[in-house]
């Protein structure tokens, strides 16, 4: 169904020794994993209870109307809101993934350079911890707050457990996809003319090209009615983090292109929306066995000016693995206004 299906993962995962390392250590021990090819997150620095990661503002992460999801933040913040938690793990402590919740403030787009996410440790204790992270632009604009809830673990480890073997990072003859062009496509004449419905439904016909971010994840809509879309995707190895598991930010950020995708189908022509909040809880880990995720996103208010969604994300067996809401802003203004508008999310959520 797409390039994923033909191009082997690329990066690497730690060995299970490493959890004998202190969490410093082992957290800069981590070799790439494959979503850090995937769309270029990096982390950049790191303290004790602190972290910054960044990630470009790719193309690729675009929409058709030239402005990026909010749950691109996530994709930025979960793993330095899990990493600054790790820097304060004695060997043989781990942390889960609990909850995520995200407050956007500003949009963000390719002229945003990148997106840069820098967490702390709220609290630490023996079973639980809380962080929260800031995301800003490479100008330093802030974009979104996030905290992260942290079930943490303890294995028993054996006592002759040999010291972990450094993972050396592969190296690679072609671009990591999020560096490659992205192909130029023709959106049909009159598309900004159609209903939020009619564009989702343009979209599984093949009418209407699949925004930029859809092909990089390998994102498919399979359905869509009034306030409910149904969106698929594969559950490979490209969407992995160094646990092996579904990256924490993509399942959030899936959650949060169905909840948009739900106001949408509500929106008339000449209108918009844009996400205000998130709030997801991770139910289960996503395996990464190559069968098809199903998210399915629904509005559960619909007001004038405000929308509340709910989304949950299924794996292959139909087990839900994320449960999010979130809140949504509805704009009487047409998707390009908010390209136009840089500073626009300020003077919007004034004149609404």
């Amino acid at each position: 169904m797409g390039w994923m299906d033909d191009e082997p993962a690329r990066g690497a995962f730690p060995a299970p020794s490493m959890l004998a390392l202190p969490g410093n250590e082992r957290r800069n021990a981590i070799p790439p994993p494959p979503i850090f090819h995937l769309f270029g997150l990096q982390g950049i620095e790191g303290g004790e209870g602190t972290a910054v990661f960044s990630m470009p503002a790719s193309p690729w992460l675009n929409t058709p109307a030239g402005v990026f999801l909010g749950g691109v933040s996530a994709l930025a913040a979960d793993a330095p809101l899990g990493a600054c938690i790790v820097s304060l793990l004695p060997p043989g402590v781990y942390g889960v993934t609990s909850e995520l919740t995200m407050n956007f403030l500003r949009p963000a787009s390719v002229e945003s350079g990148s997106l840069i996410a820098r967490s702390r440790v709220i609290d630490a204790g023996r079973s639980l911890g809380l962080s929260e992270a800031l995301v800003s632009d490479a100008s330093g604009r802030l974009l979104a707050h996030s905290t992260s809830r942290y079930f943490l673990r303890t294995i028993e480890l054996p006592p002759d457990l040999p010291p972990p073997e450094p993972v050396e990072a592969p190296t690679y003859d072609t671009p990591d996809p999020h560096l490659r062009p992205v192909p130029r496509v023709e959106q049909p004449a009159g598309w900004l003319d159609m209903s939020g419905l009619e564009l989702f439904r343009g979209v599984i016909e093949g009418e209407i090209p699949r925004a930029p971010f859809a092909e990089l994840f390998g994102l498919r809509t399979v359905a869509a009615d009034e306030g409910a879309v149904t969106n698929v995707i594969g559950a490979t190895h490209w969407l992995c983090s160094p646990a092996r598991t579904i990256y924490g930010g993509v399942l959030a950020f899936l959650a949060d292109a169905a909840m948009t995708g739900a106001v949408t189908t509500t929106l008339p022509a000449g209108h918009s929306c844009a996400t205000l909040d998130i709030k997801v809880q991770f139910l289960r880990p996503g395996n990464a066995d190559g069968r098809d995720m199903t998210v399915r996103g629904s509005v559960v208010h619909r007001g004038k000016n405000l929308a509340v969604t709910r989304a949950e994300v299924l794996n292959g067996d139909g087990k839900p693995l994320v449960l999010a809401t979130g809140s949504t802003l509805i704009l009487a203004r047409p998707w390009q206004a908010i390209v136009l508008a840089d500073e626009g999310r300020d003077e919007d959520l004034d004149e609404d």
